[in-house]
């Protein structure tokens, strides 16, 4: 028996893992896998709405729980989470000692994650690599646990092409898509009725989706970004918005607190801790079009054929579909792309749009994968694979 352990942090990162984590779990009646859920981050913290409960709530066994810090006032803060999160980690692998780790995406504590196994001998999997967000640190933070990570699943060819220009063998690279999909083709997601019951005034005609995070690589004014962002939402009083609270990154305790006192008592902004997967996929499902700067508005949302907004530099370098709308940061400007994202020649366009991202088959293609590899000699002095 092999025993994986798979690390999830943040809400968004367990969306993203849920399906996976699912899939693999199958294979544990059969004695091959026990795969172990850690469960650390802002899933802990009640600031951050505890989001800990969706996992317990969708029935899904958490091995381990590992507090950590998640203060994110400046640079100081986060090298004190990460501090504390190596520290834990490397406690936690020296102990359970796991045949491998599952790592997805890019997060701060993530990386502090990846030195814990490297440190520690055991093998990392990751999970979308290769991407790029070039107003972003997770950039830099994405490529470094690439390094790190034996095994790599990539949600496309182009960034498969990338990790492999990092070095790694085109033996231990996978292109797979990315789970987003899978779970907007697994979940059975409401409908809309049941989907903006609570959420919606039953008089709605209209709505729209929207998060937006701070830009870790610009010495930006948070306050600013978010005033505008806010004003632009505050031009459409006919749109009802759905706004989702940003995560831990830099500057994200901030963005909240301006959030809350700034949409306090106007009817149509509904500011939300966390929506969960299945209310998110829903509510998304039946939106005039998605607002913000996350990546699931470049990932998820092509898939429903609604129009996104992109704002800013955040996923800058991210493969797109042409249902996408790319915008600057100010009033105006966002303003300007909501009157597009709702005309009828960028709907047409949005209804054409294809997904570069799979075929909603990820999690079923990396366990199959794994069944396989997980039994062949791992020799992490590796090779660097040249060009």
């Amino acid at each position: 028996m092999k025993t994986l352990g798979i690390v999830t942090a943040s809400r968004a990162e367990y969306g993203l893992l849920r399906p996976f984590i699912e899939e693999l779990r199958r294979h544990e009646e059969t004695g091959e896998l026990s795969v172990r859920l850690i469960v650390t981050g802002t899933h802990l913290a009640e600031a951050y709405g505890s989001t800990v409960k969706e996992i317990e709530n969708d029935g899904l066994r958490i091995d381990e729980r590992v507090p950590i810090p998640v203060k994110t006032d400046n640079a100081l803060a986060i090298a004190k989470n990460q501090a504390e999160t190596l520290t834990a980690f490397t406690a936690l692998f020296m102990k359970e000692q796991y045949d491998a780790v599952i790592l997805l995406g890019d997060r701060y504590e993530m990386l502090m994650v990846a030195i814990a196994a490297t440190n520690t001998l055991t093998p990392l999997i990751h999970i979308s690599g290769g991407d790029t967000t070039e107003g972003a640190v997770d950039e830099s933070i994405r490529h470094s646990i690439t390094k790190m990570s034996y095994y790599h699943f990539t949600t496309n060819a182009d960034s498969r092409r990338r990790v492999i220009q990092l070095g790694e063998s085109p033996e231990r690279v996978f292109e797979v898509g990315s789970t987003s999909l899978d779970n907007i083709l697994r979940l059975p997601l409401l409908e809309k009725e049941e989907a903006v019951r609570g959420f919606l005034p039953e008089d709605c005609a209209r709505y729209a989706l929207s998060t937006y995070h701070p830009v870790t690589l610009e010495d930006q004014d948070v306050r600013k970004d978010i005033l505008a962002w806010v004003n632009a939402m505050k031009q459409f009083p006919d749109i009802h918005f759905i706004v989702t609270k940003t995560g831990a990154d830099r500057g994200g305790e901030l963005a909240n607190e301006i959030l809350t006192a700034e949409t306090e008592g106007v009817s149509h902004i509904h500011v939300y801790g966390s929506l969960g997967v299945l209310r998110y996929l829903s509510l998304m499902k039946y939106a005039s079009f998605v607002l913000g700067n996350s990546s699931s508005g470049i990932v998820e949302v092509p898939a429903f054929h609604i129009p996104t907004i992109n704002i800013g530099d955040r996923q800058r370098g991210r493969l797109q579909s042409e249902s996408i709308i790319n915008c600057g940061t100010s009033a105006e400007e966002i303003t300007d792309a909501i009157r597009l994202a709702l005309s009828e020649p960028m709907r047409e366009k949005a209804v054409r749009a294809v997904s570069p991202y799979g075929d909603g088959h990820a999690a079923e293609k990396m366990t199959d994968i794994l069944l396989q590899k997980l039994w062949e000699p791992v020799d992490l002095k590796k090779t660097f694979y040249d060009l």
